[in-house]
């Protein structure tokens, strides 16, 4: 099944460092800025849809200075569309969304900019659903991949809520934790760029094993030599 058949070629940005969308998962957003309530008003006029995607320099953007003109920083090529399931609208004006996964997109073209907010030509990159990596043989169990988890996160002070990432399945809480654990947003966009979900088992394991040895390293103390 083409899950891209009716999807619009052109998609609203919305840049967000360190922020990653995935097929099949819901990201709650806060939107306060102008030109992105634009964006909101608009997406909701037609598919709903918004197209998740990061600068490719880290920047502040939940934290804009209010004085500075708006900004449009290099973006990486390929996000994730999102449609939106739930959208409320405050008294002043802000929106509290919820965004489904649908589909990762590759920018083909950005096009002239419409009331402040960013817009694209877009090639979607995803023609089926999200897999059931319970088929695919990983030799990876929900339980040894949490154990990683918690592994990375320990070396960092963090304790993994497990309550809601229970009975998932494989390919499901492989995207779940690429969207919830802290990796830099170069690390994110990999786990997006990943074309399926056991090619980004095997990336977001990798990131757990480096992130664990290089904060090992960093905590290391070389013998004293007197």
């Amino acid at each position: 099944m083409d899950v891209t058949k009716d999807l619009p070629q052109v998609l609203p940005l919305f840049p967000l460092t360190g922020v990653l969308l995935l097929p099949g998962m819901q990201l709650p957003l806060h939107i306060f800025e102008p030109r992105y309530r634009a964006m909101v008003r608009h997406a909701l006029k037609g598919a709903a849809l918004i197209g998740m995607v990061q600068p490719l320099a880290p920047r502040q953007d939940n934290q804009p200075d209010p004085e500075a003109p708006p900004e449009s920083p290099e973006l990486y090529a390929v996000g994730c569309a999102g449609k939106i399931l739930h959208s409320q609208q405050t008294e002043d004006g802000r929106y509290l969304i919820t965004l489904l996964g649908v589909s990762r997109f590759r920018i083909a073209e950005e096009l002239p900019p419409l009331e402040g907010f960013r817009r694209a030509g877009v090639d979607y990159l995803d023609r089926s659903s999200a897999e059931d990596l319970a088929h695919h043989g990983t030799g990876v169990s929900e339980e040894d991949l949490l154990r990683d988890v918690n592994a990375y996160l320990g070396t960092r002070g963090i304790a993994l809520a497990p309550e809601p990432l229970k009975g998932l399945p494989l390919g499901p809480l492989v995207r779940a934790l690429c969207m919830l654990l802290p990796f830099a947003p170069s690390e994110k966009q990999a786990l997006l760029e990943s074309p399926d979900d056991s090619t980004r088992l095997i990336t977001l394991r990798s990131l757990l094993t480096l992130g664990e040895l290089a904060l090992g390293e960093d905590r290391y103390t070389p013998p004293s030599r007197n």
